[in-house]
């Protein structure tokens, strides 16, 4: 086989390959459905992960790096945990929990014996 015949086979399928998907980017179950009568509001932020190392402290949120005191739209990442950061807003506090649905848990004694 020629290298011409060759280089266009690898060229025909690789164009008809099936697209993956980003194995770092979130479930589509956690991505925020827009409430209704939101379409004017500014969109929650989301903190989406956090590096805790001896010589810093690295919250990532909607994507971009912030460290402890840096700028946050309107105030200051004034605290960064292990599972949630806080924003000091002008007259606000805001907290970004890590895992936003992990303290709502419901327990019942249905189906649950000791």
């Amino acid at each position: 086989m020629t290298r011409a015949a060759l280089l266009a086979a690898f060229v025909a399928f690789g164009v008809q390959a099936a697209p993956f998907a980003d194995p770092f980017s979130p479930p589509k179950q956690m991505e925020r459905a827009p409430a209704e009568g939101a379409a004017n509001a500014p969109a929650a932020s989301r903190l989406e992960s956090v590096l805790i190392a001896p010589d810093r402290r690295i919250a990532v949120i909607d994507g971009r790096q912030y460290l402890e005191g840096e700028r946050f739209a309107d105030g200051r990442v004034l605290r960064i945990s292990e599972s949630e950061v806080v924003i000091r807003h002008p007259g606000r506090d805001e907290k970004l929990a890590l895992f936003p649905q992990a303290g709502r848990r419901q327990y019942g004694s249905q189906g649950r014996t000791r």
